[in-house]
């Protein structure tokens, strides 16, 4: 005999109808409850909201953004999920924006960088502000975003000058004096013969990174770097210009790499492949000081960004924004610091190492 398998009974939500029926409340005095600046009795505020906990109700945030006109969503925009930097940046803004009663919407651009469909997906829900990672914009995306009321906001990058002067904010790194701060480090461990690898030609960090960088060289009286272009921010484009660069017979004695997952493409073939030691024979140094720089098998000496700081930035516009005022500057620079790691011990005492090693 057959067993007859019948359909999950459906649950009923509860409503605030219910709530306000089943507590012999009007609705409005229920839905103030939830409010915590509604005039309200504190007896009564208590009642309602440890009634809903036993039945389980939920207010609907669509339904209260209807009548606030605010969806309390922030749009994140992001594309470029290679580089470690941008997922160990996420967690703590997505922390940092809950916490302070803002909803969360994650939206992924194409590979290649510009938003498209990711935008117009994340402007359908009437964001009250989008804060773009790791992402270029077209002047047209830019536009829809201003047509829609929402502010934009860059973090880490910022969209130069013509996107600043059409109303978007950024908060970045000073990649320049960063930059800057790791080449006088490696001049003064002793090498005069430098390298440079860079990342995206179309990226601010990578562009205000390699130009503090070779500025700082010129500044110090060195020979110019050697430059290698790795065209993107990945571990195995760091790799391949690594691979073009240490071969040279001239190679150099030092190498800065614009983000921190290229330096570590870099040592790895420095290592593994060249049979290098690091730093005895090259000195590496990378930006962003992602949490695996730390780690003791690549003790990588980093440029450290300010995140916190960055994020505490973009909260302030972001509430200034929700009180229709206007910040007192649209781009903010923010010093990082730098974290000598042991790949870049002095140059003598690399050496005094290595020769420890092989003896």
């Amino acid at each position: 005999m057959e067993e007859t398998v019948s359909a999950p009974r459906r649950l009923h939500r509860v409503t605030i109808k219910d709530l306000a029926r089943d507590l012999g409340m009007s609705v409005a005095t229920v839905a103030r409850a939830f409010h915590a600046d509604a005039a309200i009795a504190d007896a009564t505020r208590q009642a309602v909201l440890g009634r809903a906990s036993q039945l389980g109700y939920q207010p609907n945030a669509l339904a209260r953004s209807m009548i606030t006109r605010r969806t309390r969503i922030v749009g994140v925009v992001l594309s470029d999920l290679a580089n470690p930097f941008y997922s160990a940046a996420l967690a703590p803004l997505t922390a940092a924006l809950q916490g302070a009663g803002y909803n969360v919407m994650l939206v992924m651009a194409e590979a290649g960088g510009e938003m498209g469909e990711a935008l117009r997906l994340l402007l359908s829900y009437q964001p009250e502000c989008a804060v773009i990672l790791a992402t270029t914009l077209s002047s047209d995306a830019a536009a829809a975003c201003r047509e829609a009321g929402t502010p934009l906001i860059f973090l880490n990058r910022h969209p130069g000058a013509a996107g600043l002067e059409t109303g978007s904010l950024a908060a970045v790194c000073d990649n320049s004096g960063g930059a800057a701060a790791v080449a006088g480090h490696l001049a003064a461990r002793g090498a005069r013969r430098l390298g440079l690898i860079s990342g995206r030609p179309d990226a601010s960090t990578n562009a205000e990174r390699c130009q503090g960088f070779l500025d700082r060289c010129a500044a110090l009286g060195l020979p110019p770097p050697l430059v290698e272009a790795a065209g993107e921010f990945t571990y195995a484009a760091g790799q391949q210009a690594a691979r073009r660069l240490l071969a040279r017979p001239d190679r150099p004695e030092a190498l800065f790499c614009t983000a921190d997952i290229l330096a570590l493409g870099a040592m790895d073939v420095a290592r593994h492949e060249l049979g290098l030691a690091v730093p005895g024979d090259i000195a590496i140094a990378g930006f962003d000081d992602i949490p695996i720089a730390a780690w003791p098998s690549h003790d990588l000496t980093s440029l450290r960004q300010p995140v916190e700081r960055m994020i505490a930035a973009a909260l302030d516009w972001i509430t200034l924004a929700g009180r229709g005022e206007a910040p007192s500057c649209r781009l903010l620079r923010l010093p990082g610091e730098l974290v000598v790691r042991g790949s870049t011990v002095p140059l003598q005492e690399a050496r005094k190492e290595t020769a420890c090693s092989l003896s």
